[in-house]
């Protein structure tokens, strides 16, 4: 198995690397999860927004998107591939992530508009819930953050 990881700042998003990038998060969110919404919402090649990429023998297999505005800074878009779950990627994914996050805006207070059944997983990497479970495209959603931590 020969995964590797990249932490590009949106400028660095050649058309390949975000074609694939579009390609995965369609397949999931879309259609795999059955939700209508614009995913193409332009904030991809914006500002200083970085995107987190794993890839498995060369195929884009974990993705996660750090917006950045203003004193703002959340974590979203993650995403494992359909056939990569259970290798344990969802974790590396969100610990390159954070790890980009401490080295680009140490000390940041991080935000995320988590899927609420993944709240325990978010919990173990030191986020909190700071909202009570809502609706987001027909999908219950949970507001979290990691203040206790930064």
């Amino acid at each position: 198995m020969n995964l590797d990881w990249y932490d590009w700042h949106q400028r660095e998003l050649t058309p390949k690397r975000l074609y694939e990038i579009l390609a995965l998060r369609n397949a999931v969110f879309i259609i795999e999860q059955h939700c209508i919404y614009q995913d193409v919402d332009g904030r991809d090649l914006v500002g200083d927004h970085r995107h987190v990429a794993g890839y498995l023998d060369g195929e884009l297999c974990a993705y996660a998107r750090i917006l950045v505005e203003g004193e703002q800074l959340s974590i979203g878009r993650v995403i494992v591939a359909t056939k990569t779950r259970g290798m344990n990627l969802g974790l590396q994914l969100m610990e390159r992530a954070l790890s980009s996050c401490a080295t680009h805006w140490p000390e940041r207070t991080i935000h995320l508009s988590a899927q609420a059944h993944l709240q325990s997983f978010y919990g173990r990497l030191g986020f909190r819930a700071i909202t009570q479970v809502y609706d987001e495209d027909g999908i219950p959603h949970i507001g979290m953050d990691n203040a206790a931590r930064a």
